[in-house]
């Protein structure tokens, strides 16, 4: 009896594993309607006003070229991995896990940091964060949390690093759902 149910619990968590790895990145615009309204604490709003939104772009200034080149890049800093890995949503554009709605120029979006979110975009899905939880969605409980997920960009390994003070860069993008 023990073996069937280890077997049952092994066989429930690589199936919902196998459909978490065919999550698809859909991009921003998929995610804003709902996000950009007060109910949802204009979350959106907040992202477009971000640096986050325009990391992509950043790639493509003569400045980011200019470094790529000193570091020995072998691409354009938009088009290199080393660059991408922190500067887009989905870094190594695997058009398996791509949607047609995605689209790296937004930069760093949504999905970066609550994953890639074709399994829990509905609102269906949505309005219930277990199912959401359950379907991919990466729920942040505390600022620890965050700012681990953080620091796996904003770091040393940047060669335009600056200091990372935490709290300051997170009082700019704070995004918390209104108390109801």
């Amino acid at each position: 009896m023990k073996r069937v149910v280890s077997f049952i619990i092994v066989l429930s968590f690589l199936v919902s594993s196998f459909g978490l790895a065919q999550n698809k990145f859909v991009g921003a615009k998929t995610c804003a309607p709902c996000h950009k309204t007060g109910k949802q604490g204009k979350q959106d709003s907040i992202w477009v006003k971000s640096k986050h939104a325009g990391a992509y772009k950043t790639l493509t200034t003569e400045t980011a070229q200019k470094i790529a080149k000193e570091k020995g890049l072998k691409k354009a800093a938009n088009e290199s991995p080393e660059c991408l890995e922190c500067h887009v949503t989905a870094p190594k554009g695997d058009a398996k896990l791509l949607d047609k709605g995605y689209n790296k120029a937004e930069g760093i979006s949504c999905e970066s940091c609550h994953g890639a979110g074709s399994a829990y975009k509905t609102m269906a899905i949505m309005k219930d964060a277990k199912k959401a939880v359950e379907a991919g969605l990466t729920e942040f409980k505390d600022e620890k949390a965050i700012e681990a997920y953080c620091v796996t960009c904003h770091n040393e390994k940047s060669p335009t690093y600056i200091e990372f003070k935490f709290k300051e860069a997170w009082a700019q993008i704070a995004h918390p759902l209104p108390k109801k």
